[in-house]
């Protein structure tokens, strides 16, 4: 019978050493050969262009050598210091090493998909110089950012399918560094799920704020980009009067469903403490109802028992209680999804921390890539999984 040796805490260390040291002394060598062979690489293009040998006469000379001159280039095995060779009028770059460019493209991709991935650009300047690429500072991460906004202009100029059925619409406050000032930049947000409860955020707009013009700009948008909401059955806010007004103007025919969290907060920021858990439960009660006609019911009982006391609560209640309740007419396992857009708030937590580190923003554009960087993470995440109730009610 063989003897079963135990790993100790030490061989398991010793083992760790041997293939730190094993794989450092491979990525060393290799980037000692691939410096060398650029270096011959660029010496030969060099003796191409010159059509002579070193310190050949030839009457037809029309250029000079003129030794090299040393560069550095980061790549994913490392940094590269590579002497390019040159004459009096050029220099000879290897066909591997782009013009002005510092960074392979690989490495280009890492820092680009660090910074979508949540990093502040601090924070992906230490992550690159940890895995041995070299320093990077904040402003260099900045600068390479900034390709990005060619892929934010063809995210909101991308082709939408006239396919989703529910559309949550709400908007997130951003702080931006403008000459006069710190000022709010308002991003209004569009969130569209399937029937199929697959799901993407379409679209965002920077606005000074939520009026019907800003809104109307959003969903004029969403609808010139394709959703001209022939299979859209509700859409979902916050209450906002400017967005509703909006709506009814793109989409007048698709049912409105104003948001109950939102609605909740702004009754109970109204009512006096004593009476809070009173009114809550009367206002709960209306949203957890069986039915649309038992809604209705509840919410006269709230109207009746608190009218005298906060008049001005009832009055706001019954001007939109139609809006409130239009999530009645949709299955009831779908019912808890369509009352709020909490589905779009939770985007927002996320925007809020990833913007929180930066305080404010330097300019717009930064704004915008930021935005597009969280909302392209969540759309590549959601790509396969689906919402489980929507897919049911398919």
């Amino acid at each position: 019978m063989r003897r079963v040796i135990p790993i100790t805490e030490q061989f398991q260390h010793f083992v760790e050493e041997v293939k730190g040291g094993f794989w450092g002394d491979v990525y060393g060598k290799t980037r000692q050969y691939l410096s060398k062979a650029l270096e011959l690489e660029s010496s030969r293009l060099r003796d191409v262009h010159m059509n002579c040998d070193v310190y050949e006469r030839n009457a037809q000379r029309q250029d000079y050598r003129n030794g090299f001159y040393e560069r550095s280039f980061q790549t994913r095995l490392g940094e590269l210091r590579i002497k390019i060779a040159r004459t009096r009028q050029r220099a000879f770059l290897p066909s591997l090493i782009p013009a002005f460019q510092r960074r392979a493209e690989e490495v280009m991709l890492l820092i680009r998909e660090a910074f979508l991935r949540g990093l502040s650009t601090r924070q992906v300047g230490r992550v690159v110089a940890s895995i041995g690429l070299g320093p990077l500072s904040a402003q260099t991460v900045s600068r390479i950012s900034r390709s990005l906004d060619a892929m934010v202009e063809a995210f909101h100029q991308q082709r939408l399918q006239d396919e989703w059925a529910y559309l949550f619409l709400d908007g997130v406050s951003l702080r931006v560094r403008r000459p006069a000032g710190r000022k709010r930049v308002q991003m209004l947000v569009a969130y569209g799920v399937r029937r199929d409860g697959s799901r993407q955020l379409l679209a965002f707009l920077r606005s000074q704020g939520e009026s019907q013009s800003a809104w109307e700009g959003l969903l004029g948008d969403l609808y010139r980009r394709g959703i001209q909401g022939r299979n859209l059955q509700v859409i979902v806010t916050d209450g906002c009067p400017g967005l509703a007004a909006a709506i009814q103007t793109i989409y007048p025919h698709v049912a409105h469903q104003r948001c109950w969290a939102h609605k909740m907060r702004n009754i109970l920021d109204r009512v006096r403490r004593r009476d809070r858990l009173a009114v809550k439960q009367d206002a709960q009660a209306i949203y957890e109802a069986g039915n649309r006609r038992a809604a209705e019911r509840a919410a006269g009982v709230f109207c009746r028992r608190w009218r005298n006391s906060y008049p001005e609560i009832v009055e706001r209640l019954e001007r939109d209680l139609t809006d409130l309740l239009s999530f009645f007419q949709f299955p009831p396992h779908l019912r808890r999804k369509l009352r709020t857009t909490n589905l779009i708030e939770r985007c927002f937590v996320e925007v809020r921390r990833r913007t929180r580190p930066m305080v404010c923003f330097v300019n717009l554009a930064s704004v915008e890539r930021i935005i597009y960087a969280i909302f392209h993470r969540f759309n590549q995440d959601w790509k396969n999984p689906t919402l489980r109730l929507f897919t049911h009610a398919a």
